[in-house]
């Protein structure tokens, strides 16, 4: 079991910055791929970036491309996304997820996810 809880949102004008984080707690979060994905009004949810178990492999979306890095510590259990460079388009409910095997941009890949947290960008 994986429990979540993401920080850091708010709002903020284009071009600002913003790091989310995300809190885990269970014993297996180190085995876990995580992913950071997004969902705003109307839309469904996208998936922003994920990164392997051991932080090997990263995948950004290309919207994010440049502009959001992801990173995680294991010894820490958290994951984060620093967001650069912010526009009104990346304006959502940011989740932080985690999958029980493997890792992917699919939402249906994931077994836990955290409560969201609301990121606003004015123009």
């Amino acid at each position: 079991q994986v429990q979540l809880v993401e920080s850091g949102g708010g709002l903020v004008q284009a071009g600002d910055s913003l790091r989310l984080s995300c809190a885990a707690s269970g014993r297996t979060f180190s085995r876990n791929g995580m992913g950071w994905f997004r969902q705003a009004p109307g839309k469904e949810r996208e998936c922003v970036a994920y990164i392997s178990w051991n932080g090997g492999r990263i995948i950004y979306a290309d919207s994010v491309k440049g502009r959001f890095t992801l990173s995680r510590d294991n010894a820490k259990n958290t994951v984060s996304l620093q967001m650069n460079s912010l526009k009104p388009e990346d304006t959502a409910v940011y989740y932080c997820a985690a999958a029980a095997l493997g890792y992917s941009a699919f939402p249906s890949q994931y077994n836990y996810w955290g409560q969201g947290t609301q990121v606003t960008v004015s123009s």
